[in-house]
């Protein structure tokens, strides 16, 4: 049994258009084989279940950079420590959203280091910085245990990021943003999630991991074949995963070239 762990934007989902027809064949294959397909993200619950409607997906996922994990009700048999709601059983590892943008304030006020965070932002603004339809913004916004921020004092970004830390948070950069949380990332996720669908199936599971940013590189680090889709990040998540593969194109393009070689030569079968 295979299972894919995925990042959305710039891995399934084109880094500029949002477009993801390009992995339609990878997507359809998974579908047509019963493959689970895991999203795990830095996107909000929102924004997901706008993607698992279109992609036809209706297994467990990962939000903002790990900080809760959804899990359909009874997908998994005995899920130990979840609150149930909306249909879903779910584990939460993140810390309040007000909670994390109180200490992205404190932090940069200690480290004298301007920043401006997704709560400052009205949904035009964060549609026109991140090329979405205002829509799509409005969901990007409803954010529970993650905030994307940019740095304004480029100059004092080192200090910002010592004093993030000190108070336990951790920040890591998306593919347009930086983000902090609390002291959890998209591996934490994909290593639970990858426990329970083991514990579930009768045979060998085999995961597979797909992302382009840094803030993949956890999720990249937790899976049995991890792949980098091409992007400017690529270098520099080779250093952290070495053993990684590399699709030979960006985007979903790539994405769906990857998952089909990777399949197809495991023989992967309904």
């Amino acid at each position: 049994m295979t299972v894919i762990f995925t990042d959305l934007d710039g891995t399934l989902l084109d880094h500029d258009t949002y477009a993801w027809d390009a992995a339609e064949p990878g997507v359809h294959f998974l579908n047509d084989h019963g493959v689970p397909l895991v999203l795990v993200t830095s996107k909000t619950r929102a924004e997901v279940e706008y993607w698992r409607r279109v992609l036809r997906n209706d297994h467990p996922f990962a939000i903002e950079n790990g900080g809760a994990i959804f899990v359909p009700a009874g997908y998994f048999v005995g899920l130990p420590g979840t609150e149930r709601r909306n249909g879903y059983e779910i584990i939460v590892r993140g810390k309040p959203y007000a909670e994390v943008i109180a200490r992205l304030e404190l932090a940069s006020r200690v480290s004298r280091c301007r920043v401006r965070g997704f709560h400052e932002m009205t949904a035009e603004e964060v549609a026109a910085t991140c090329h979405l339809p205002v829509e799509q913004a409005v969901l990007a916004k409803q954010r529970e245990y993650d905030e994307p921020f940019e740095v304004i004092d480029l100059e004092r970004e080192g200090e910002l990021e010592s004093a993030i830390a000190a108070q336990g948070m951790k920040s890591v950069r998306g593919g347009r943003f930086r983000h902090v949380s609390g002291p959890h990332d998209k591996g934490c996720a994909v290593k639970l999630l990858a426990s329970l669908f083991r514990r579930r199936a009768d045979e060998h599971v085999t995961t597979v991991g797909l992302g382009d940013s840094l803030n993949d590189i956890p999720l990249l680090g937790a899976v049995d074949v991890p792949v980098v889709v091409r992007s400017a990040d690529a270098t520099e998540i080779l250093h952290h995963v070495p053993n990684a593969f590399v699709a030979e194109h960006k985007g979903p393009e790539g994405w769906s070239e990857a998952v089909l070689e990777i399949l197809r030569n495991q023989g992967e079968s309904a």
